[in-house]
C-alpha cells in the first residue's frame, strides 16, 4: 500500500512539472528511478499515462482521469492518517464519564470545561445511574473513568482522590431551621429526611443514620431520583436532604441551603476518581492529568464512623 501511495505521489508531480527531470529534482530521486516507477505503474495499469517527448511529458487521457482519482484519494489519506494521529495523542475520539455528583458549579463543571477547552476535538459523554451499574459499566469498559464519592472498597482499578466539598442541608424555606446560620447534628432529630439511593446518597444516609442513632426519632424516606427532582420533593415541604455544595448552587426556589457542622467544623465529603489501569483510550490520560492538578486538596474524607 506504501508504494502504491507512492507511485500515486509521483504521478501527481510528474504531471505538475511536466518534466522528469524537474520532477526527479523536486522528488529527491534519479531521473531514471522515477522513469522507471512511471513505467512500471503504466504496465500494472494497462495503459499510458504519459506521452514522453522531446520537450517533456504531458498526460494523456488515461492519465488525467488516473492523476484526478489519485489527487482525491491521497487528500484522504492524508485526513485519515491526521485523524488517526490525532485520536492517538488524545486530541479527537471520544471519552465516557460516569457521574455520581452534582455539575452546578465546583471544581468537576472546571475540569470538564477546561478539559473540553484543551481538547475540542473530544466528545465528552456522561452516564449517571447508581453506583454498583457504574462499577459494572466502568468493568465491562463502557465507561472510561467514574467520578464519585471515594472509598468504595467494591473496585480494586486505579483511583484517584479528588477534592471535597462542604455537606449541605436543603430545607424547604417555611422550616424551623432555616433561621439557623448553620446545623449541627443534634439539630436534625426527628427531621423527615429524603434520602437518594443514588450516589453519593448512600454515603449520606449512611452518615446521618451513624451520628444521629436509631433512637433520634427521624423518617428516612428513599427515593431513587435525579436531584433535581429530589430538591423538587424537598421545595414541595416533603422533608429535608443533604447535598454538596456544588448542588446547593443551583439556588432552587423555594430551597435554603445551610452548611452541616460537626465539633470540628464544616461537614465535608470527598470524592475520587476510578478507572481501569489497563483503559488505552488516549482521551483519558489528558482528563485524568486535569484532576491531578489544582482539583485536589487534603480536607477529610466523609465518615459514619
Amino acid at each position: 500500500m506504501i508504494a502504491e501511495f507512492r507511485d500515486m505521489k509521483w504521478a501527481i508531480v510528474a504531471s505538475e512539472h511536466r518534466s522528469l527531470r524537474r520532477a526527479a529534482e523536486s522528488l529527491h530521486v534519479r531521473e531514471s528511478t522515477l522513469s522507471r516507477r512511471l513505467r512500471d505503474l503504466e504496465y500494472r495499469l494497462g495503459t499510458e499515462l504519459f506521452e514522453r517527448t522531446a520537450n517533456g511529458t504531458r498526460l494523456t487521457a488515461a492519465g488525467e482521469e488516473f492523476v484526478a482519482v489519485a489527487q482525491h484519494i491521497l487528500a484522504e489519506a492524508d485526513v485519515a492518517f491526521a485523524r488517526i494521529k490525532a485520536r492517538g495523542r488524545g486530541e479527537s475520539g471520544d471519552l465516557v464519564v460516569g457521574i455520581c455528583m452534582a455539575l452546578s458549579v465546583g471544581n468537576l463543571r472546571a475540569t470538564l470545561a477546561e478539559y473540553g477547552r484543551q481538547h475540542d476535538g473530544v466528545e465528552v459523554r456522561s452516564i449517571d445511574g447508581s453506583r454498583s451499574r457504574l462499577l459494572a459499566d466502568l468493568t465491562s469498559g463502557s465507561i472510561d473513568v467514574f467520578l464519585t464519592a471515594e472509598g468504595h472498597s467494591a473496585w480494586d482499578g486505579a483511583s484517584l482522590p479528588l477534592w471535597s466539598e462542604r455537606v449541605m442541608v436543603a430545607l424547604p424555606e417555611d422550616h424551623f431551621l432555616c433561621p439557623n446560620p448553620i446545623i449541627l447534628w443534634p439539630d436534625l432529630a426527628g427531621a423527615r429526611i429524603l434520602v437518594n439511593r443514588r450516589d453519593p446518597g448512600p454515603d449520606y444516609e449512611a452518615m446521618l443514620r451513624a451520628r444521629l442513632g436509631d433512637r433520634c426519632g427521624c423518617t428516612f424516606i428513599g427515593h431513587e431520583v435525579c436531584l433535581d427532582r429530589l430538591l423538587g420533593f424537598v421545595a414541595a415541604g416533603l422533608g429535608l436532604t443533604l447535598v454538596s455544595e456544588s448542588a446547593a448552587a443551583a439556588n432552587d426556589a423555594g430551597i435554603v441551603y445551610r452548611e452541616l457542622h460537626d465539633d470540628d467544623g464544616p461537614v465535608r465529603i470527598r470524592f475520587a476518581a476510578y478507572w481501569k489501569e489497563t483503559n488505552r483510550n488516549p482521551a483519558l490520560r489528558p482528563f485524568l492529568d486535569l484532576l491531578r492538578g489544582p482539583y485536589s486538596d487534603t480536607a477529610p474524607s466523609l465518615s459514619s464512623e
